[in-house]
């Protein structure tokens, strides 16, 4: 395939991905905004008063970024996982997608910029309703874009990954339960981990969520981490890795091929 032939068939495959989301943007997009509103009004206001301040922020201001990176976390792999997995298992119309003369990366390419769409979309509209409780507060925002960019391809990416070992449509939501969700959680979403002591602290810096949250934290309020550019280092590598794996499978019909 020449440049223009990869350019129109790259647009086409990410515009079936974008559209099948927002035909059902009841369940794609709203629903991000309101678990955000509740965890605002529950941990934000409820809470965060007896908390107190948290890194010389306020707790409702300290959660806003770790809950921006939640809805970019889940709705970029989880809309990868499910269009890839129905594709592969469901319609197995991604076998007609596999006699194409598309390259693998850009098959990747395709369904991947459907999740990050989605994915930062989310974000965003997380940020707004952040910005209802907390404030406007972006210290950074050229950072603040390649967090959410880094993040949702990062994560678009695993959902590939999930939905290549998937077999039945249980198995995509074993990953999300047993691993995605306590690393999440467990990443300082909604406490410092500088606060945690002994080997609690040492295992966070095993929690790869855990270098997202602080970027994001970095970018958006300014919280000092070190060395910003070290982060994105470090999600960029866990990125590459991924994309070689995905694109391994892809290329020796592991998991694609009957």
């Amino acid at each position: 395939m020449n440049a223009h032939a990869q350019w129109i068939a790259y647009c086409g495959l990410t515009r079936k991905e974008i559209v099948r989301w927002l035909r059902i943007w009841q369940q794609t997009i709203i629903p991000p905004a309101l678990t955000a509103a509740l965890y605002f009004l529950i941990f934000g206001s409820f809470i965060g008063h007896r908390i107190g301040l948290v890194e010389g922020l306020s707790y409702m201001t300290f959660i806003a970024p770790g809950l921006v990176m939640m809805s970019v976390i889940t709705n970029s792999y989880a809309n990868v996982t499910s269009s890839f997995f129905g594709a592969r298992i469901v319609s197995r119309n991604f076998e007609e997608i596999l006699v194409s003369p598309m390259p693998a990366w850009l098959i990747i390419a395709g369904f991947c910029s459907g999740g990050i769409t989605r994915g930062v979309l989310t974000g965003i509209i997380t940020y707004l309703v952040a910005s209802c409780f907390a404030g406007w507060h972006l210290v950074d925002p050229i950072l603040t874009i390649v967090a959410l960019l880094l993040c949702s391809t990062l994560f678009a990416l695993a959902g590939m990954l999930n939905g290549l070992f998937a077999r039945k449509f249980d198995d995509t939501a074993v990953f999300v339960t047993f691993v995605l969700t306590p690393l999440i959680y467990l990443g300082g979403v909604f406490y410092s981990v500088n606060e945690l002591g002994g080997i609690w602290r040492t295992l966070s810096h095993f929690n790869p969520i855990y270098y997202l949250i602080s970027f994001f934290r970095e970018s958006m309020l300014g919280i000092d981490t070190g060395n910003a550019w070290l982060l994105v280092g470090i999600i960029l590598i866990f990125t590459i890795v991924l994309f070689v794996l995905v694109h391994a499978m892809i290329v020796k019909g592991i998991r694609v091929r009957n």
